[in-house]
């Protein structure tokens, strides 16, 4: 196998990966554990009430659609990266029917070093921060002895058996 200048880059990248993670484990093991129950965040103040919830069927149609889109989505996004690693290598001009092009981008993002700067000149101590929204996660449930999945509902209302799919 001939070495080149880039699969000696990747190994030498990969080398030092190995590496850090090497040294992670020592200095700090529990990092790179993950948590058995992943943190959670409160429910918005829009959810549905007791005396609005859908039916059953309806929730698991939803959800169901909703983990099929989120699959199709994580789907086109591998594709999309793997073309781009080709397209993206290509100089700008007509290829067959397609033009490539590079455009600026119109979407902007602050500078947060430059912030982090104003703030340490001017003596206003950390940039504030704030979380980002909590993101919708959506898996299919264990099926218990009876072969149901049981749905999470505010406490007023009956719980629901929904049928494992």
């Amino acid at each position: 196998m001939r070495i080149t200048p880039r699969s000696a880059a990747r190994r030498v990248g990969r080398a030092l990966r190995v590496a850090r993670e090497a040294v992670r484990s020592v200095v700090a093991p529990g990092a790179l554990v993950q948590e058995q129950q992943p943190e959670t965040a409160p429910d918005p103040a829009d959810v549905f009430g007791p005396d609005e919830m859908p039916t059953p069927e309806e929730i698991e149609r939803a959800v169901a659609d909703y983990a099929a889109a989120c699959e199709e989505t994580r789907a086109a996004e591998r594709a999309k990266r793997r073309a781009k690693k080709l397209a993206g290598r290509l100089p700008a001009g007509r290829y067959g029917r397609w033009q490539v092009a590079r455009v600026p981008s119109s979407r902007q993002t602050p500078d947060l070093e430059a912030i982090r700067a104003t703030y340490a000149r001017l003596g206003l101590g950390d940039v504030p921060m704030r979380a980002c929204a909590p993101s919708l996660r959506v898996t299919e449930a264990e099926a218990n002895a009876e072969g149901t999945s049981t749905t999470k509902v505010p406490a007023e209302t009956p719980r629901l058996e929904l049928a494992a799919a």
